[in-house]
């Protein structure tokens, strides 16, 4: 099986790993979306490493998903909303029990990637790392984190595991991947949605903290319905928690929308109401906080699926 680690999505996270894996002499091979995207990356002659006061340039071979060459190991980094139809572009070329490493936000997108690769390992990945693109291809380091990855179907460590330890990228193998994810999701519903309606930093929450805890004990008894009894283990305290710590940080979702993109909602809010009826659970607090989102979005003309 090859070694080559192709990455797909040259955002903040994929752009991370992938800069960490090229200087640990790992192979690397970005996926870019098409030829225009190609050029763009070529003419600039690599990815930018911005860590502490030190710039780093790494001139990591690309090609689009038509490129030649099966792939054997791939780290989706886009969003979530774009992981199954990338997954459906590049399935011709997925070697058979190639492995899938997915760094989506929210869930539900893991599953839309499985149908779409049936003969993948899809291995789950949940990420506190933080990063952001200063400009194309030029990512900045921002504050250290860690990722847990897991399968739920398959409990072994993948052989190229120890990759990660050597290129510097903090990691753990989660035999409770599921858990992991539930309660990132929890704490996303909590707060990013917030972020947008009320125009602000997570640290602004700390003046609707009512609203909060509101949502947590609706979020609370969905993670428990939804056989998530540990994700929702003083769920209200962490997320405070998480305003406190990150109170100068804008969320992923405020990002979005001030850049005019296409949110994540469906695979956050969306997911959580559409498994709380699936449970015949009541979330009225939930179901009216994505209401509200989506009217702000359709009245910023973004979508709101």
């Amino acid at each position: 099986m090859s070694s080559t680690w192709h990455i797909l999505g040259a955002g903040s996270l994929g752009s991370l790993w992938a800069c960490r894996l090229a200087r640990a002499g790992k192979a690397v091979r970005l996926v870019l979306r098409d030829e225009q995207r190609l050029a763009a990356y070529e003419a600039e002659g690599g990815l930018t490493l911005i860590e502490q006061h030190q710039t780093t340039q790494f001139a990591i071979p690309a090609q689009t998903c038509e490129g030649e060459g099966p792939i054997h190991r791939l780290l989706l980094a886009c969003k979530a909303y774009d992981a199954a139809p990338a997954i459906a572009r590049l399935a011709p070329r997925l070697a058979e029990g190639a492995e899938l490493v997915l760094l989506q936000n929210g869930l539900g997108s893991q599953d839309e990637v499985a149908e779409q690769a049936p003969h993948a390992r899809c291995i789950f990945a949940s990420s506190t790392e933080g990063a952001f693109r200063e400009r194309d291809w030029q990512v900045r380091f921002a504050g250290q984190g860690f990722n847990w990855l897991g399968d739920p179907g398959n409990p072994g460590v993948p052989e190229w595991f120890g990759d990660l330890s050597e290129a510097g990228i903090p990691a753990e193998w989660s035999l409770d991947i599921l858990t992991r994810l539930w309660r990132k999701l929890a704490l996303n519903c909590a707060i990013n949605p917030l972020t947008v309606l009320y125009d602000c930093q997570n640290g602004g929450l700390l003046g609707h903290l009512p609203e909060v805890d509101e949502l947590c004990v609706e979020l609370s008894t969905l993670l428990r319905s939804a056989g998530q009894a540990q994700a929702a283990e003083n769920l209200a305290e962490d997320v405070q928690r998480v305003i406190v710590a990150t109170a100068a940080n804008y969320s992923s979702m405020y990002q979005d929308v001030r850049a005019g993109r296409r949110t994540e909602l469906h695979y956050l809010l969306g997911h959580a109401c559409n498994v709380a009826a699936r449970h015949g659970q009541a979330t009225p607090g939930l179901e009216h906080l994505r209401q509200r989102l989506v009217d702000n979005l359709q009245a910023r003309n973004l979508p709101s699926d």
